[in-house]
């Protein structure tokens, strides 16, 4: 291993980070990422070690959710924090079970169609679809709610304790437009939220947590799986990685939910319809 590939990993674990909660698509980002620098990795020549990797940096963005997080988290389980006592926390009202609600359709329709997805809609030409698909999405999002400010002179919103079940089981709806490679699952269950009268910022809180579960789960199986992978030699490598995205994606959270409810979603579906648009130019030189 040579100081290249430390780098490629502090770059991975960059992108990685800095888009895998933003609505923008982290998929989109890592086609480009891949073209550039995956392959130039003495280590990722490797494809056991390549697909390990990305599971090991994804699994940094995780925890650094989990940190963000991390009270809310424990409330869902009846855990208050000042006390350490198994008693919900005063004035919350969101339960694990409307996160569970939430994730039932996406993990129903994922084991239905993952070889389906798998085999079919992992390429440039799908990815650019969800991309400017799910910018469309965003588009109607913020329409909607500057249509109701024109008509109702404003925007309250229902915040993230005041989420039912039927809205989640909606948003969780919305969570299968992911599926699609491109669409991101944020921008869709944020754009759905606020389409189903949520406030942005209650909608990003609940996509946030609702990733925590499902994406730790399956970071977790996947890393157990290549165990073997994980010997001394890949180890700064693949540490180097984590730490990246875990310090990005910690970053990327906390700066995009403290923007959330001022700039909302379009500058986020300009940037979607632009990377399309360098994704394709780098498709088409290539070919």
């Amino acid at each position: 291993m040579n100081i290249w590939d430390l780098i490629v990993a502090l770059i991975l674990g960059l992108v990685e980070g800095l888009t895998e909660f933003a609505p923008v698509s982290s998929t989109g980002h890592m086609i480009i990422v891949d073209d550039m620098l995956l392959k130039s990795a003495e280590l990722l020549e490797s494809q056991e070690v390549a697909n390990t990797f990305k599971v090991v940096i994804q699994f940094g963005s995780v925890m650094a959710a989990v940190i963000v997080f991390w009270e809310r988290l424990l409330s869902l389980i009846g855990i208050n924090k000042r006390s350490s006592s198994k008693v919900p926390m005063e004035g919350s009202r969101l339960r694990l079970t409307h996160v569970i609600v939430g994730l039932i359709p996406a993990m129903i329709l994922g084991l239905l169609f993952e070889d389906f997805i798998d085999t079919y809609l992992f390429s440039v030409e799908t990815v650019l679809i969800g991309l400017v698909g799910g910018a469309i999405l965003m588009i109607l999002a913020d329409w909607k709610v500057q249509r109701e400010v024109r008509t109702k002179g404003s925007h309250e919103g229902v915040p993230l304790d005041g989420i039912n079940y039927k809205q989640a089981l909606l948003i969780g709806l919305f969570q299968c437009i992911a599926l699609w490679p491109g669409f991101s699952r944020s921008g869709s269950t944020i754009s759905g939220g606020v389409l189903l009268g949520l406030q942005y910022r209650a909608a990003a809180d609940f996509t946030f947590i609702m990733a925590v579960p499902i994406m730790a789960g399956a970071s977790a199986v996947s890393l157990l799986k290549k165990m073997d992978v994980l010997t001394a030699d890949v180890i700064p490598f693949f540490a180097v990685g984590f730490i990246s995205a875990f310090i990005f994606a910690w970053i990327s959270i906390r700066f995009f939910l403290a923007l959330i409810n001022r700039i909302k979603l379009i500058p986020f579906a300009i940037y979607r319809i632009l990377l399309a648009t360098v994704i394709m130019v780098i498709y088409i030189s290539i070919r």
